[in-house]
């Protein structure tokens, strides 16, 4: 009797043991991958921009001027992007755009990508017209990480792991598209994931 139920119990801890692994991992998982370097199918083109895949596993851009949108709109997420830009690019990330055929900085949330924005404020780093950056970090010639949380009113954005934005607040847009933006330079995208928070 003894021998059996120290079997059982060595049987039910270690399925507990199992069940608490798979749950922590389920728990850190939760990341959708929206763009991993192999294809665009989760991403709809909207003007002129020549995005086109590169070796390296990147999209690039360097002619016309567009975006890249999101098939599906979020509202509260994280999303983390990897990018390279040359010194004069002129990008972003849009976030929560409500018009998937013409995103603007008035109908979505941008976070900038623009070394020499005329007024630096508002340059990379920082949300245009919601959260303003000082000094604004340069981005140019280096592969670099956006790490973008968007929960509530509420906004974070985190450069190459140095906040650029802590607690910022607006409620104008609740929820919409990704938009990846070319409009100058040289811009690539390497990877992009979200998770709902």
């Amino acid at each position: 009797m003894n021998r059996r139920s120290a079997i059982a119990m060595g049987l039910l801890l270690a399925g507990s043991a199992m069940l608490w692994q798979a749950q922590g991992a389920v728990g850190e998982t939760g990341w959708t991958t929206l763009f991993d370097g192999s294809n665009l199918n989760n991403w709809e083109p909207i003007g002129n921009a020549n995005w086109r895949l590169v070796e390296g596993g990147a999209v690039q851009a360097d002619l016309g001027n567009g975006f890249l949108v999101s098939k599906q709109e979020y509202g509260d997420f994280e999303l983390k992007a990897e990018f390279w830009v040359d010194a004069t690019a002129n990008s972003g990330v849009f976030i929560r755009a409500s018009d998937p055929a013409k995103v603007t900085a008035t109908n979505a949330y941008e976070v900038n990508i623009y070394d020499t924005r005329p007024d630096p404020s508002y340059g990379t780093g920082a949300i245009v017209n919601v959260a303003k950056v000082s000094p604004m970090p340069k981005a140019g010639n280096q592969w670099n990480s956006y790490d973008i949380i968007a929960k509530g009113d509420t906004f974070t954005i985190i450069l190459n792991g140095i906040k650029t934005v802590d607690g910022a607040k607006d409620a104008k847009h609740p929820k919409g598209r990704i938009a990846l933006q070319y409009g100058g330079g040289i811009v690539r995208f390497r990877k992009v994931e979200i998770r709902p928070l």
